[in-house]
């Protein structure tokens, strides 16, 4: 854990927003390149990369607000502050700001879609690892060899016990999702439809997800006896192969 990587004056540079943004350099170039490399427009991915980060970036909150309305209620200031987002909310409000905004340049949404899926999944990696720096989305304590100790004066994770590294497990899933959906996109170009990357995705992701619930031990909301992430898990893995079934039979 490290909040703060370095300081320049009285100016922090803080371990999670530095990953954020290295996530989000990292998967537009990566999305450029694969955008030259398939026919599409270069410039169109920069717009829909920037466009869907301040729109995720949004949703991801306004989420978190909807799911913490109570710790909202009492202390605004705290839950409108920089820690504290709902990674689902960015999902569903970035890819919806693609949508709208291929429907005006009237481009090919699908097409995009399957470009930028992959480098979400980067995103998210390097995300996840700035999670690990804040010691936000902790896992259960734990006595295996894998626990990671957190610091005492730390702002999320309990300091002092073993916690099952969430973080870094989802990262690594992460990872491996953007390499699968990348390696897939170019092993079976000619075999696949439009949408069917940004599918495999809603798919992967969504069963990742919906199992790294089981080890996370902060608080994201609940719906029934599930969470508000594997709540919404179900969903985006059920509209992902019913994608994915229609693209087929519609081909």
């Amino acid at each position: 854990m490290k909040e703060t990587l370095f300081t320049i004056g009285d100016f922090k540079v803080h371990g999670y927003g530095t990953l954020i943004a290295i996530g989000f350099i990292i998967a537009m170039l990566v999305a450029e390149y694969r955008a030259k490399k398939n026919g599409l427009k270069e410039d169109a991915v920069i717009d829909i990369a920037i466009i869907a980060g301040v729109c995720g970036f949004l949703g991801a909150k306004l989420l978190y607000i909807i799911v913490s309305f109570d710790e909202f209620i009492k202390d605004p200031i705290a839950v409108l502050g920089s820690s504290g987002f709902v990674v689902y909310g960015g999902i569903i409000a970035g890819v919806a700001a693609a949508y709208f905004y291929c429907r005006i340049k009237k481009l090919k949404f699908l097409d995009y879609f399957d470009i930028v899926m992959p480098e979400i999944a980067i995103a998210q990696g390097f995300g996840r690892i700035g999670c690990f720096l804040a010691g936000c989305c902790y896992g259960r304590e734990t006595d295996a060899w894998y626990g990671v100790v957190f610091p005492t004066d730390g702002h999320f994770a309990p300091g002092g016990v073993p916690l099952i590294p969430t973080q870094l497990i989802s990262s690594a899933g992460d990872f491996l999702i953007a390499i699968i959906l990348i390696i897939v996109a170019i092993k079976l170009k000619n075999r696949l439809q439009s949408g069917n990357i940004g599918e495999l995705y809603m798919i992967l992701y969504g069963i990742g997800r919906f199992i790294i619930e089981f080890l996370r031990n902060d608080y994201r909301g609940e719906i029934g006896f599930m969470s508000t992430s594997q709540f919404i898990s179900i969903f985006i893995i059920l509209f992902g192969i019913v994608m994915f079934a229609f693209n087929k039979k519609k081909a």
